[in-house]
């Protein structure tokens, strides 16, 4: 690999194919790459057999023993019963692999469809599959991976795009804004008091959910940390403050039949959308030298990019001073 060629760029198809050959598979030439930017996934086809899901993990950005945090929380809850998508294992019981220098994982191929968030007995469904995950979640906790905080998704965010991507012209708006919403968000954190920490799925949105069967199936744990419950529920929410309060009651009636919701939590729910917001945008420029972000994200790193990244900053602060919503009937 040459100084200025990014490590992605060296999975070819032989080198994926080589890969999976390494296990005893024998693949059939289809490799087929599935969208995901953060690490790379692929459907490989296998000679006589189903396509497999093979994930390449991202150098660097988690060990091998978080990797394995990360599966053996997929194993306990795959061993209750639970619908999510755990790694496959070989006969040793390995989850994780190496060759050359990438760690990866096979998964079986999963169909279905995205969950209609729309329908209030799907959000029931929901609540009763993240109850569970949440009860198995909270018997122990990670003990290598982090946890979702303000250091670590805000300020070490807004530290990062401050020193060298907002342009000149907009860094005072947004130095001044950021150090604005830090404040409230960490009052507020401290207003709640000592809240339950659990391993949560961590980035619960519809792109990580497969419905079939007239159920949801969860995806993608690369994300799972130590988090209050809520983290796993606000993306859950949509539209104006009267719909999200009935799409809560369901979420929140199906919870409470495995594992209790506690309503302090709702304090949060705008602080942790705050926190996303901030991460995410963190999150593409620490990626912006993977010639991958650039192609899919032409419109980051922009005047305009940034211009509506504060627009938007701003109605987060107005909504961190609203009321939360409540569990009432």
């Amino acid at each position: 690999m040459s100084d200025n060629q990014h490590p992605f760029e060296t999975l070819t198809p032989s080198f994926i194919q080589d890969a999976i050959e390494s296990l005893d598979y024998l693949c059939d030439g289809r490799v087929f790459g599935l969208n995901s930017y953060e690490n790379r996934v692929y459907q490989i086809g296998i000679e006589e057999q189903q396509p497999l899901i093979a994930k390449f993990y991202r150098p660097a950005r988690w060990t091998r023993e978080q990797i394995l945090e990360e599966h053996q929380f997929c194993f306990e809850l795959q061993e209750q019963e639970l619908p999510v998508v755990a790694p496959m294992t070989d006969a040793r019981g390995e989850s994780l692999f190496q060759y050359g220098d990438f760690m990866f994982s096979l998964f079986e191929r999963k169909g279905g469809h995205a969950p209609e968030l729309d329908n209030l007995d799907n959000l029931l469904i929901l609540g009763r599959l993240l109850g569970r995950i949440h009860l198995i979640g909270a018997q122990r906790p990670f003990t290598t991976r982090p946890m979702i905080d303000i250091q670590s998704y805000g300020r070490s965010s807004v530290e990062l795009i401050s020193a060298k991507f907002i342009p000149a012209e907009l860094k005072t708006a947004y130095d001044s804004l950021a150090f604005d919403l830090l404040e409230h968000m960490e009052r507020i954190w401290q207003e709640t008091g000592t809240l339950n920490q659990i391993r949560v799925h961590g980035d619960c949105h519809i792109g990580n959910m497969l419905w079939r069967d007239d159920a949801p199936h969860f995806v993608d744990f690369d994300d799972a940390r130590m988090a209050p419950a809520i983290q796993d529920i606000w993306m859950l929410l949509s539209g104006d403050r009267d719909r999200q309060q009935a799409q809560l009651l369901e979420i929140i009636e199906g919870y409470n039949e495995f594992y209790d919701f506690n309503p302090t939590e709702l304090r949060l729910a705008e602080t942790l959308r705050t926190l996303r917001m901030m991460n995410y945008a963190a999150w593409i420029a620490r990626r912006w030298e993977d010639p991958a972000f650039p192609h899919n994200f032409p419109w980051f790193n922009t005047v305009r990019y940034w211009s509506e990244h504060i627009l938007e900053l701003r109605e987060q602060l107005a909504a961190l001073q609203e009321a939360p919503l409540q569990l009432y009937n």
